[in-house]
């Protein structure tokens, strides 16, 4: 079969590798109908995350028709359309049974590896390195879907590809972020980074209530994306995120405040990333965590601190003692996908959201290593693509 495939920093190819099988009862195997690059694959691309092999094939963003199912699955059946979430759960340990499906103790294969990284790994994800359990990932024509009986969101009939397919994560991990805050009708919420998880942030805090949502971003068509959602705009590029939120929020800060950006911010002007990039060049530091100083130093005291943005390591300079004296809450962690769908479909079916409005681009699956160059350079308007095997 054809699939995307990484082979080193910058280096994402259209490969034939091996057809997947099925390699335990509890398996099914899919044929992707649709998948997608998701901001967290640059990651991959930039090598920030560790335990690639070349080879690997990427995604964690997909959805298709099962063709093939173990013998101990009982949920699906062949010729059944399905998303798959981008965490792989067993639905039986102590934490799939409380609802942390991030963090499932039994589907990571590597658990020894990320248990030595993080002191306690989470759950096994596709496509997402050998420390999270070295899965094959979706950017491909088939899948093997391990625990399939729990992995999977079943697809009601008359609902599209691009209508579902982000209930495997962009949707969800928006929705975690802004339920993560406790948004009360009061509330200011304010989101740095209006890329695909961003723009779920902020339609996420619109449908909770929020007083007013705030997303900061230098891409004017993705500001434009977050405005049409009901956000107000701040180009940091333009005007002082500073000045602004104290403006919006007669000085107080705001309230609750959602890191939707990650390792990777990319404001290059301030002191802090430059420090930053400095210090990921003598590789004394692999993440660049100017957001998180940022909303720490904004954030209203009692308030709230969501992050969505994926961090893979070691970052520095984080302003603990305004952390701790102003007593703000930080939530964070890998989505727990089916903790929401069933909601977030419900959402979908009756019209409250269409998730496909974040689509700027659907190509081949061929054209996916020339899409992740105009993805990573923000060229060409480019917010979301979906890749068609």
């Amino acid at each position: 079969m054809k699939a995307l495939c990484w082979h080193g920093k910058n280096d994402i190819r259209y490969d034939t590798v091996p057809d997947p099988e099925i390699e335990d009862p509890r398996d099914a195997i899919v044929n992707v109908s649709s998948c997608a690059i998701c901001g967290s694959d640059l990651h991959l691309l930039h090598h920030f995350i560790p335990a690639m092999e070349s080879g690997d094939v990427v995604g964690h963003e997909f959805m298709g028709e099962v063709v093939e199912v173990g013998s101990a699955t009982e949920s699906l059946k062949v010729g059944d359309r399905i998303v798959v979430p981008f965490t792989i759960t067993c639905g039986e340990c102590e934490q799939c049974r409380r609802g942390n499906f991030s963090v499932c103790e039994r589907s990571n294969r590597n658990k020894a590896l990320a248990d030595m990284v993080f002191g306690h790994g989470g759950a096994g994800l596709f496509g997402y390195s050998h420390l999270t359990g070295g899965y094959a990932g979706g950017q491909a024509e088939y899948v093997r879907v391990p625990f399939a009986d729990h992995t999977h969101i079943k697809v009601p009939n008359g609902l599209s590809d691009e209508q579902v397919l982000f209930l495997g994560d962009i949707f969800p991990t928006g929705w975690q972020a802004a339920v993560q805050c406790d948004i009360e009708p009061t509330d200011t919420v304010a989101i740095w980074g209006a890329g695909p998880v961003g723009q779920f942030c902020v339609r996420s805090a619109v449908l909770l209530g929020a007083r007013q949502v705030v997303v900061i971003d230098n891409v004017p068509e993705r500001l434009s994306m977050a405005e049409a959602g009901g956000a107000i705009p701040i180009n940091f590029d333009e005007e002082s995120v500073l000045g602004r939120l104290h403006e919006l929020t007669a000085g107080k800060g705001p309230e609750k405040c959602i890191d939707s950006v990650g390792l990777e911010a990319h404001v290059t002007r301030s002191p802090d990333s430059v420090y930053d990039r400095v210090k990921q060049a003598v590789m004394l530091e692999s993440d660049r965590p100017h957001v998180l100083r940022e909303m720490i130093y904004v954030c209203r005291p009692a308030g709230v601190l969501s992050i969505p943005g994926v961090y893979g390591g070691l970052v520095d300079k984080i302003p603990m003692g305004a952390l701790m004296n102003k007593g703000l809450t930080v939530r964070t962690g890998q989505t727990h996908v089916k903790r929401w769908s069933d909601d977030l479909l419900r959402r979908i079916e009756e019209g409250q959201i269409d998730p496909s409005f974040v689509i700027t681009h659907s190509v081949s699956l061929a054209e996916g290593p020339e899409m992740y160059n105009t993805f990573r350079n923000k060229q060409d308007g480019c917010v979301k693509v979906v890749l068609k095997p």
